[in-house]
Formats: structure tokens, sequence, C-alpha cells
């Protein structure tokens, strides 16, 4: 296990990393939200860019990739699916393809729903994965561009392929508001009412609660867990379809 990961806040609650494969010494940054922030952390570490890797092409993920390319020369990385919204790209990638930063390597997700060209970053060795806004601690990202059903099956596939140790790092520190809902839809879940009281003690002591394990979003995220009997129960679906459910969660979720 290669990869060192610098987490920092950008923006008004963007999270921004940079991922450092220690024996190449390449870098990269995951999305581009705000060029400062950014080049105050290669300050800190010492680390020179090489890579951009977008998620998505939202102007708070991928805004800054002109900018930090002209200045450092680094290449940009991003979906194939969505090639003509990723500024500067020059590696296109997509389900199944693989990037490696010097002997650290990730699997591309195709993770169609909150944009239709959304990919995630899985480094399998070191049991992490950059999820941008697909998957939040306790939450999901809202349905944009898809649909309800593509973002199901975007979850479910993520659910099933990521182990449970893998640490998920999300691009938004949305967490204790996601909580606050989540305990609406599943309140009798022991496992979401510990993790919210723990996300509530990290909170009012200013710390952030990113990354979380797949293992904790299994027990606690009701975007992932469709097929929680409470869930249905609560909602009014018993033996719905996990679309259904899905689909009814996140519409409470964004009237929430």
């Amino acid at each position: 296990m290669s990869l060192q990961i610098h987490m920092f806040k950008a923006l008004q609650d963007n999270y921004c990393y940079l991922i450092h494969d220690q024996a190449s010494g390449l870098t990269a940054v995951i999305d581009t939200p705000e060029v400062p922030a950014i080049e105050q952390a290669l300050a800190d570490t010492g680390w020179q860019l090489n890579y951009i890797l977008n998620t998505h092409h939202h102007w708070d993920h991928a805004g800054g990739n002109l900018e930090l390319k002209k200045k450092t020369g680094c290449q940009v990385v991003g979906a194939r699916a969505d090639a003509e919204r990723i500024p500067g790209i020059d590696r296109q990638v997509g389900e199944g393809d693989e990037f490696r930063l010097g002997e650290s390597i990730a699997r591309v997700f195709d993770t169609p729903g909150h944009t239709s060209g959304h990919i995630i970053y899985h480094f399998a060795d070191d049991e992490v994965a950059f999820v941008g806004d697909t998957l939040f601690s306790l939450g999901c990202g809202r349905v944009v561009e898809g649909t309800h059903e593509q973002m199901w099956t975007t979850l479910e596939k993520l659910r099933d392929a990521l182990p449970d140790p893998t640490q998920l790092y999300c691009a938004h520190e949305y967490t204790q508001t996601n909580a606050r809902f989540a305990l609406t839809v599943e309140p009798d879940n022991p496992a979401l009412q510990a993790r919210a009281a723990e996300v509530d003690r990290l909170r009012s002591a200013g710390q952030a609660t990113v990354p979380s394990t797949m293992a904790e979003e299994k027990a606690a995220n009701p975007f992932l867990r469709p097929d929680s009997p409470g869930l249905m129960a609560t909602l009014g679906l018993a033996g719905a379809d996990p679309v259904a459910v899905f689909a009814e969660t996140r519409q409470r979720k964004d009237k929430f």
C-alpha cells in the first residue's frame, strides 16, 4: 500500500484530496473545486501535481482544471461518457478501466445518477475509494441528470463491489444533515443512532465526518438500504421494489 492521502477543505463544504504514490513520487488531486486551496495543499505537502482525477463535470469539481493544467502541466483524467464537459481532459476512462498513479492502481466505476457521466476511483490495495457526489456519508447525491432507477443501480453496484473495509472519501461535509434526515426514515436502526451521535460529537468538535467505511454505510445509510423492513415500513412501502423505496427516500430527502 503506497498511497498517501492529504485531505483539506475547499469552498464552503467541499473536501478535496491530494493523493501521492510514495514509490514513484507522483501526485494527483481528486477534483478541482478551488485552485488556491489546492495550491496551498501542494505547498504544505511539498508534492508536485501530475494529474487531476475528475469525478464529474460540475463546476465545484472541475472548475479549476484549466488553471491548474496551465500552471503545472498536469494531465486531466475524466469520464469517457462525459468527455465534452470535462475541461482540459487528456485521458478518458470508464467502467473497468485502470488508472495507475505509479504503483497505486485505481479501478474506475461508471456511476451515473447524480450526473450522466459520473465516475469514481477505487484503489483496492489501499482500501480507499473516491466517490465524488455519488455516495455521501449517510446520504447520496441528488438525482440531477439521471433517473432514480439509474441511481439505485449505481449504489447497489457499489454496495456489492466495494469491500466492507473500504474507506469512502466523498466530496462534501453533509453528514450531520444526512443523519437528521436518515433518522426520520429509519428511526429504530441502532447503527444509525450510534453513527448520528458520533457525527454530532465530531461536528461539535469541528472535526470531519469523512471518510466512513462501506460497512458503516451499509449498516446506517438509508440510500443503501431500500431492502430494510424498517425503512419500508416507515415509508408505507412494505414489500415494494427497491427502486420504488429508493425513489421515495430520495424524494423525501429532496424536500427535507
